[in-house]
C-alpha cells in the first residue's frame, strides 16, 4: 500500500487534539490590527477547534499528525 502524502498547507493550520478534534487558530490576526480593536485582536489568539463538517477532510489531508 503506498504512502499517503500529506496536505502542505493543512499541515501548518491545523492540529489533532488527544480525543481527535481538529485544532486550528483564527484568522485575520496577521496585519491591520490597529485598526482592529483590542478586544478583537485579543479574542483572535485564541485557538478554535475546526467544524466538524470540514474535520473529517482535514483528518484526511494530515493522516500522520
Amino acid at each position: 500500500m503506498p504512502k499517503f502524502k500529506t496536505h502542505s498547507g493543512a499541515k501548518k493550520r491545523f492540529n489533532l487534539t488527544k480525543t481527535g478534534k481538529v485544532k486550528r487558530a483564527h484568522a485575520f490576526k496577521s496585519h491591520i490590527l490597529t485598526k482592529k480593536t483590542t478586544k478583537r485582536t485579543r479574542n483572535l489568539r485564541k485557538n478554535g477547534y475546526a467544524d466538524v463538517t470540514v474535520a473529517a477532510t482535514v483528518r484526511e489531508m494530515i493522516p500522520y499528525k
